[in-house]
């Protein structure tokens, strides 16, 4: 009886520490943005850093580790990813176009496929995984993350559809676009491992790379034209709810595209971007987006702390102990040689200078996108090596993490500075 007491008080304590750390994670993270805003640090680092720190204290918190919990992990990861995708969507002020978002369209169409060719060629040939865990390596990896590059991103919504340079708007909106569109190579690879031979390919072809792409693309086209139509312009002015400047209505919209087009059966985050650039577009002016993306941004703040808590506590729990030195350096090669080759190559001919170019490339930031995919994956098939496979991610991510947040600040004030130096050498060139 004793004992017993002495369990629930134990268990008491636990859940203060826990309350308590997500406190302190709370309110770092809104003094944080201010306090590091010109600074060669980012939120990320800190909070893996407080998460290893807290979770290696002798204190018996729950494990982290996201092998033993991967629908926990999924759920979690997958609500921190379409809230971001929504605030990403909102805060694009360049409307769709082929030729306004021609770096975009590249990125995707070129530098995606090569990177998770490359990637998963690397899987099976240098780090020994078999064809379909390697295939779901490169697949988790060559999406970049809308969550943790905040840095490297458009800031909020404004009235001028030209106020964007190059290098922030083709990472936002590659962010936004490539975690709907990795899905195909995803489902390829759980095909794989649930089939012998390439009987699977037809049915993938039809339904998970055409099929699913539309629907989610029409899907949250239509949910978004609903929702921008019920938001600016429904008759009834009750009904009319950018009149009442409500910010949560951003989950309503995120929850209601992604879940309306998963239950069709099409890619939900692809539908959640889409419908938030329907959104923006049916009223592009409206000082109603701008309540809705801080309440999407201040939500995606308070899930990533929470995300990367838990990260640097999985990695203090044992996530990075089955790395091998090949997957160790075929993670280095994914961020230093093969996403900016693949990425560079992809711009050739697409607006911006050199320079500029070599940025995008270079800041193709892995994330919490890349654990989605994983975790979703083997919950769906076994996948041989899923151990490696996680400490593979896991430390692209956290070199990611790192090496792109102390990066970051100093790269884009330095482009920025240049781009200012180009516009007044243009402005004294158009006065002579």
């Amino acid at each position: 009886m004793v004992q017993g007491r002495q369990g629930q008080i134990a268990r008491v304590q636990i859940s203060d520490v826990i309350f308590g750390v997500v406190g302190v994670g709370v309110l770092l993270a809104g003094i944080l943005p201010r306090l590091l805003e010109h600074r060669p640090l980012s939120m990320p680092i800190i909070f893996v850093g407080l998460g290893m720190l807290v979770f290696g204290l002798p204190i018996d918190l729950p494990d982290a580790d996201p092998l033993a919990h991967p629908k926990v992990t999924e759920h979690l990861t997958e609500i921190g990813v379409i809230v971001a995708l929504m605030g990403a969507g909102l805060k694009i002020d360049r409307p769709f176009s082929r030729k306004g978002w021609a770096s975009t369209w590249r990125l995707l169409a070129i530098a995606m496929p090569l990177t998770i060719a490359a990637m998963a060629l690397l899987g099976w040939w240098w780090i020994g995984l078999v064809p379909a865990t390697a295939l779901l390596l490169g697949a988790a990896l060559a999406p970049t993350d809308p969550v943790l590059a905040s840095d490297v991103q458009v800031g909020e919504p404004t009235d001028e559809e030209d106020s964007e340079d190059e290098v922030r708007f083709a990472l936002t909106s590659e962010a936004g676009l490539n975690d709907g569109l990795a899905f195909p190579f995803v489902y390829a690879a759980i095909a794989m491992a649930g089939a012998a031979g390439l009987g699977w390919v037809g049915e993938w072809a039809w339904q998970d790379l055409l099929y699913k792409v539309v629907v989610g693309i029409v899907g949250g086209l239509v949910v978004g034209k609903l929702l921008g139509k019920l938001f600016f312009r429904a008759k009834t002015e009750a009904l009319r709810l950018a009149r009442h400047s409500e910010g949560f209505l951003a989950l309503a919209a995120t929850f209601l595209a992604y879940g309306v087009v998963e239950v069709a059966q099409g890619y939900g985050f692809l539908a959640v971007f889409v419908a938030a650039r329907a959104i923006r577009a049916a009223e592009r002016s409206h000082d109603y987006h701008q309540v809705l993306h801080d309440f999407a941004e201040q939500t995606e703040r308070l899930l990533t702390v929470l995300l990367l808590l838990l990260f640097g506590g999985a990695v203090v729990g044992g996530l990075l102990e089955p790395l091998t030195w090949p997957a160790a350096l075929a993670g280095l090669a994914l961020i230093f040689v093969l996403r900016p080759l693949a990425g560079f190559l992809s711009l050739r001919g697409a607006p911006g200078r050199r320079s500029e170019h070599w940025v995008i490339a270079s800041f193709g930031i892995r994330g919490i996108g890349s654990f989605y995919y994983l975790s979703y994956a083997l919950t769906q098939a076994a996948f041989p090596g899923a151990d490696l496979a996680w400490a593979t991610i896991g430390f692209v991510v956290l070199v990611s993490v790192v090496l792109h947040g102390v990066a970051a600040t100093p790269v884009m004030r330095r482009l920025d500075r240049a781009n200012q130096r180009t516009g007044q050498d243009q402005a004294v060139a158009g006065a002579a």
